[in-house]
């Protein structure tokens, strides 16, 4: 049995009343073609990160990630694209616990999903003044992406959702690139044949209308290693994993092939601190094959202000979800990361 409990407005109303200010609508659009252009190989000096928390749980201590992180941007920009990670929706294993803001804007509170729809918008407004850079997020509920669609400069695909229809057709009417993460499953198979469907035009239903999309040529990529039948970890950010989706990316005829090293989850088996060690690993393989930095386009990096994790929210700045590395070492690494680019 479902209980209708709020009625929630149509994406449209919601864009209407709180909409993204002109002056940064501008920063956005500049956001959006840096990434581009690092995807589609037009810019072939500078990498691609998306850093920040494992969700974006509370907004101070977010924005204030992400204002060091604008900081950080004047010594890296000429490197570096970053884009922070305001992660609003958590995907859970079993299906309970804290699902995000979106979901619940006050994690000590009951879920007010309308309420974490003008939250989230709020956030990301906010957060671009502050910094200068455009946010990504996870596509965890398809038919929710229009509500902040216009905000992000940077769309994922999870591993749990890279099998499902709808996200892939969604993912084909996006305007920005939208990263696929291989299933859990570590299938490279299922893996390019999510983005082919990405890439291609599209007909479905969504939010009670039949659509038609063009195709995204910016879909691609994010290895973030695989799980076995018993929950083992299987990393595949190495050069062998990599150089196998590169020559599965030539024989499908995909457009712009890209792949983005996600440096933790399974690839690091969340220990957080592996990140630095997996990030330069990869650094490495750049310097010694071509046809390996030419597809390795960037990383994904999991970090917050204080190191590590809490059940609760108590300490400011740490995250409540997966743990993250801190602010001193992600400086470090995202300034040595640009020194090897």
């Amino acid at each position: 049995m479902f209980e209708k409990q709020i009625k929630i407005p149509d994406p449209e109303e919601v864009v209407a009343a709180l909409p993204m200010p002109e002056n940064l609508k501008k920063i956005k659009a500049e956001r959006d073609r840096l990434v581009t252009d690092v995807i589609t190989g037009k810019t072939t000096d500078k990498l691609i990160v998306i850093v920040g928390p494992c969700s974006a749980h509370e907004q101070a201590p977010v924005l204030d990630y992400v204002e060091r992180l604008g900081k950080l941007n004047e010594k890296v920009k000429d490197k570096l694209v970053l884009v922070p990670r305001i992660y609003t929706n958590k995907p859970r294993t079993k299906g309970v616990g804290y699902k995000g803001m979106f979901s619940q804007p006050d994690p000590n509170k009951k879920e007010d999903i309308l309420k974490g729809i003008y939250a989230i918008r709020e956030l990301n407004i906010k957060a671009i003044g502050a910094s200068g850079l455009a946010a990504a997020d996870e596509m965890l509920y398809p038919a929710n992406i229009h509500y902040v669609e216009d905000l992000l400069s940077y769309i994922a695909v999870g591993a749990r959702s890279s099998e499902n229809q709808l996200h892939r057709l969604v993912s084909s009417g996006i305007d920005v690139p939208v990263g696929v993460k291989n299933p859990t499953s570590g299938s490279i198979l299922v893996l390019l044949n999510s983005i082919y469907a990405a890439q291609s035009g599209q007909v479905f239903k969504l939010n009670g209308w039949q659509v038609k999309t063009d195709g995204n040529p910016l879909a691609h990529a994010i290895l973030r290693g695989a799980s076995d039948g018993y929950g083992n970890d299987i990393p595949n950010f190495h050069y062998e994993t990599v150089m196998q989706v590169a020559e599965g990316y030539e024989k499908s005829g995909l457009k712009h092939p890209a792949i983005i090293i996600d440096a933790n989850h399974s690839n690091s088996g969340k220990k957080y601190k592996q990140q630095i060690r997996i990030c330069e690993e990869v650094m490495q393989n750049r310097l010694y094959d071509r046809d390996f930095k030419k597809i390795v386009k960037g990383f994904m990096i999991e970090s917050f202000i204080e190191e590590g994790n809490q059940s609760e929210d108590i300490v400011y700045g740490k995250s409540i979800t997966d743990p993250c590395l801190g602010w001193k070492d992600t400086e470090r690494l995202l300034m040595d990361i640009a020194e090897k680019v």
